[in-house]
Parts: C-alpha cells; sequence; structure tokens
C-alpha cells in the first residue's frame, strides 16, 4: 500500500394545504352511537365546546381516518412486480404519482436557461430542491467553510469530474462545493432508490448534467451512467456546445461502488485511459479496483476513501448507528425494543447497527464470515450465529454486508410470519429480491417503500425498500456525517489533481493521516472543540510533529 502526501490549505483563525393535524376533541357517550353522528350533531357538540367551525373541520378529520385502505397488487407471469395503491398520507403528493407514471427519458425537459443536457423527473421540482439543499447546507457549516477557502484559490479549475453518487442534498453540497473550486462535473446516480428527485431537479436547474431519478430500473441505470460518461464537457465559452476534443473529456472520477469506473473501462477505454485521478468511497469500488491494480489496469491513481478513518466511522458507523433504527420504525411504527434482531456482517455498517438496536433493548445476534469481525461482535456481548439457525424466530433480519445474496429465497420461506428484512449495505444484490417475483407469492405496497410479501399459507414478511438501502430510501442520514465524508472527497480530489505527476503512480493508495487529521479539524469547530497542544519536549518524545500527523498511517481507531 502506497501512502500518498497530502496538499491541503491551512487552518487558521481567520480564518400542504393540509386540514388542521391536532387530535379532535374527545366524543362523548351521547354522541357514541350505533349510527354514526351526522354533521350537525358534531357541530352542535363543539359548538358547546367553543369550535366555531360547527365541527365541518373535525368531521372531515373523523371521516379521514376512517378511509379505507384499498390497494391491488399484482405479479405478472413475467415475474415483474407490479402495484397500485390509494391510501393515506404516507402515499405522497398526487403529482410526485403523475410523475412516476411517466419515464423520464421519454420527456423534454430544459431548464430555465435553455439548457436540455440532463435527465430528471421533473425538472419543475427545483425551487423545492434548492430549499432542502439550503437547510443541509446549515449542518454541513465545516464543509462550507472548506469552500469558503478553496473557492478564491479555484483548486480544481480544468477539472472535469464524473461523479457517480448518491443525489441527496447533502452530495448536492459537495457538487456545488466542487462547482465553486472552478471544476466541472457529469453527475448520475449510484443507487437506482436513493435519489431526491426534488434535489436532482435543482442541480439541473443550477446548469449540472444530471442523469438520476427515484426508482429508476436497472435498465435505467446504466442508461443514466452511460449518459453521463458518453458526454463531452463543454469548451470553455461555448456552455451546451456539443464537441469531439480529447482534451475536453473527463480528466477525473468521483465513484460509489465502482459501477462509472467499471462502465467507463469496458466501454470507452480512449477515456478511461485519460482519467487522471479516481476517488472511490465504498468497499465494493475499492475491491474492483484493487483487482484492476494487481492486473495493471488503472490508468491513474486512485485514493481509497473507504478505507480512510473520518469516512469509515461516520459514514458507516456513525451514519448506520443514527438511521437504522429511525428507518425502520418511520416505515413501519413498529415498536423495536425487545425483539430479536439478526445482524448480518460486523463491519463498521454492522457495528454501528448493532449497537443501534442494542441500546434500545433488543436481542442481537450477528452473522460473519471473519473471525476478527466475529470476535469484536463477541466481545460487545452479541450471540454470534448461522443465519439458517436462528432464521425461523428472528423479528427484525438486517444486511451488511456488501455480498450478494446474504439473504436467499430459502431462507425467507423459513422467516417467521411479519418479520422486517431490511438492507444496510451498498448494493441491491444483498437480498435475493428476484426470487420473490414469483407467481405464488402475492406483493402488497402498504406505503411507499413498504411492501408485504404474502405466502400462499398465509404467512407474509415485511420487506423494505425492495431490498435497496434502507437508510437512504425510508430515513434519511445526518447531514453532518455527510459532511465529514464529503469534505474528505473534496480533499482528495484536489490532492489527486493538484499533486506533481511523479508523486503517485497508478495505484490505490490510502489517504494521508494528515488529511484526515484536517477533515476532523475542521469540523471540531461545530462542537467549540479546543484541541490540547504538545510542548516541543513531549513531541520529541513521542517522535511526532507537534501539528501532526498523531498516528502512524495504519494505526486503528
Amino acid at each position: 500500500m502506497s501512502q500518498a502526501m497530502p496538499h491541503f490549505p491551512k487552518i487558521g483563525p481567520e480564518n400542504d394545504n393540509g386540514e388542521s393535524s391536532e387530535p379532535p376533541p374527545p366524543v362523548p357517550k351521547s354522541l357514541r352511537a350505533a349510527q354514526p353522528p351526522t354533521p350537525q350533531d358534531q357541530g352542535r357538540h363543539l359548538q358547546r365546546l367553543g369550535h366555531s367551525d360547527g365541527g365541518k373541520a373535525s368531521y372531515r378529520r373523523e371521516k379521514w381516518r376512517s378511509r379505507s385502505l384499498s390497494i391491488s397488487s399484482n405479479v405478472s407471469s413475467s415475474g415483474s412486480v407490479s402495484s397500485r395503491s390509494s391510501f393515506s398520507s404516507d402515499s405522497g403528493s398526487s403529482d410526485e404519482d403523475e410523475d412516476a407514471k411517466f419515464d423520464p427519458r421519454e420527456r423534454e425537459q430544459v431548464n430555465s436557461a435553455g439548457q436540455s443536457d440532463f435527465c430528471v423527473r421533473n425538472i419543475k421540482l427545483a425551487t423545492f430542491g434548492r430549499r432542502e439543499i439550503e437547510i443541509a447546507q446549515e449542518e454541513m457549516s465545516a464543509l462550507i467553510l472548506l469552500r469558503t477557502k478553496l473557492s478564491t484559490e479555484k483548486s480544481l479549475e480544468g477539472a472535469r469530474i464524473l461523479l457517480c453518487t448518491h443525489i441527496t442534498a447533502q452530495s448536492a453540497v459537495l457538487m456545488e462545493t466542487l462547482l465553486a473550486c472552478g471544476a466541472k462535473i457529469r453527475v448520475c446516480s449510484c443507487n437506482i432508490h436513493s435519489t431526491q428527485n426534488e434535489v436532482a431537479a435543482a442541480l439541473a436547474e443550477g446548469g449540472v448534467s444530471i442523469y438520476a431519478w427515484k426508482n429508476m430500473t436497472e435498465k435505467a441505470f446504466w442508461w443514466c451512467i452511460d449518459q453521463c460518461v458518453a458526454g463531452d464537457f463543454p469548451a470553455p465559452g461555448s456552455l451546451g456546445a456539443e464537441v469531439d476534443n480529447k482534451n475536453l473529456w473527463a480528466n477525473m472520477i468521483l465513484d460509489d461502488g465502482g459501477d462509472l469506473t467499471h462502465h467507463l473501462y469496458k466501454n470507452y477505454p480512449d477515456k478511461f485511459n485519460s482519467i487522471t485521478g479516481i476517488v472511490e468511497e465504498n468497499i465494493a469500488g475499492i475491491h474492483r479496483l484493487y483487482q484492476m491494480s494487481r492486473q495493471g489496469k488503472l490508468p491513474a491513481p486512485v485514493m481509497n476513501v473507504n478505507d480512510s478513518v473520518t469516512k469509515t466511522k461516520f459514514d458507516n458507523f456513525y451514519a448506520s448507528r443514527e438511521s437504522v433504527t429511525d428507518a425502520i420504525k418511520r416505515s413501519t411504527d413498529c415498536m423495536i425494543g425487545g425483539k430479536l434482531v439478526v445482524i448480518l456482517g460486523y463491519g463498521e455498517v454492522g457495528k454501528g447497527c448493532a449497537a443501534a438496536f442494542q441500546g434500545i433493548g433488543c436481542n442481537v445476534m450477528v452473522t460473519e464470515v471473519d473471525p476478527i469481525c466475529a470476535i469484536q461482535a463477541a466481545m460487545q456481548g452479541f450471540r454470534i450465529v448461522r443465519l439458517e439457525d436462528v432464521v425461523h424466530h428472528a423479528d427484525i433480519v438486517v444486511t451488511c454486508t456488501g455480498n450478494k445474496n446474504v439473504v436467499t429465497r430459502d431462507h425467507m420461506n423459513k422467516l417467521k410470519k411479519g418479520c422486517i428484512l431490511a438492507n444496510m449495505g451498498h448494493s441491491s444484490v444483498e437480498i435475493d429480491v428476484s426470487s420473490l417475483a414469483t407467481n405464488e407469492l402475492r406483493w402488497e405496497r402498504i406505503r411507499s417503500q413498504v411492501h408485504h410479501i404474502h405466502w400462499p399459507d398465509g404467512k407474509y414478511i415485511v420487506l423494505l425498500a425492495k431490498g435497496g438501502l434502507a437508510n437512504h430510501n425510508c430515513s434519511s442520514i445526518p447531514s453532518f456525517v455527510i459532511s465529514v465524508t464529503a469534505t474528505t472527497q473534496a480533499l482528495a480530489l484536489i490532492e489527486l489533481y493538484k499533486a506533481p505527476p511523479t508523486r503517485y503512480k497508478a495505484d490505490v493508495y490510502l489517504l494521508p493521516k494528515k488529511m484526515d487529521e484536517y477533515v476532523a479539524q475542521l469540523h471540531l469547530t461545530v462542537f467549540n472543540a479546543h484541541l490540547t497542544e504538545l510542548t516541543r519536549e513531549q513531541a520529541a518524545f513521542l517522535n511526532i510533529n507537534r501539528t501532526g500527523p498523531f498516528k502512524s498511517q495504519h494505526y486503528k481507531y
């Protein structure tokens, strides 16, 4: 493993039109008759209680609450799953439902500047998306501080970056930071379920060439990646012009999972070989890049952000700990405490999930293939099991491995009635969802991102996000956590772009420890933290620099 030398700036001190959600007043016994009360009856009673509207709003609320849930679902003979639902406020707005009926690729959309190099669900959502981004910025003050420092230097002037990442308000703050630093970007999504349509619209309205929308098909996913990588960057002064100049191809990649990098390598070898730096933040993508490095197929140096301390601890451990139980409670209204939870995988994501469930009183068990991770789980009080041995008893099963088909159809056949099945790993293949698209099983859409899968014997399981990322689809990830990762990514891009040609070879590099510490120091300002400074004598005793790095490159935090 090669060690990178950092390049970064100094830190210094100068540096709905809905009705009222209030519950209706209690109905006295005189109105609890076999026949439902009329609006006039309700009105007379509420007038006695001082309600001037005659009870009409309250009656409408009661009528709304008693509205039945009607859902019809079917599995087609080809094995595809379709659902049509009519239900309460969980279903979202009618505008969103209308938009979902159309394939964005069949729509001709332009932003207010007349640009059309994008494909999003609905460009009209841009104003809402802009507000989402502004709110996210409030929790990402360290990244905004970095933007302020670097924008004057234009540290990425001339950089043409292909981004494949989750399209959220938080990642939009990163993208706009890169733009402020002088870069040009083309963007697509790394996940078919996680895109916030309003954020994608806001980015498109701002002139970003973005191809992404929520709940796209697998075919559309690869189409979006292809549109992102196949397009050229406009020549200076010719925004929107089509050019065929190798100098205007992308020269950097920011990837999450390796899909864009792999697609570029397979389908556009000339463009791939023009890349001068790759930043990867996901374990699946890193595995691919290490393999390419061993085969001598890397065209440029790679910065492994996934294994940086700040990314591993915050984006993996802390983000998972904050969001996994929130995702399940929001989507199922389920009481979690006291339940038997099986966590598949005890990496940083698994550790965060296990800690969250343990903290609210669950009985947590862990499955693992790695003996080191397994003994760590055991020392935290978790029982190490095989899924097939406990699958009959599990109340909640959460996958955190990054692997494929760790929950198979055979496992799901044995799950008990009402078991909740969720994925917290990167890809959508940890749960073998495709095996559930058969005529013998019935899919019932309960609400957005929640399906009941019914077996012929009357059993059903609760599947979240159709096997996609539960926290991205059913909950949210704290903006502060994403700020840590986004700051790391921005610095890694700048380091690779600004480094002398001889500093890095076509290999995979760990993020320099000094850069990790810099990211942490930027975010400590949020907590009004004051670090202790080493004396010269203490620094000499430890044989380190007074300003860091304070740990060796391979120190395990």
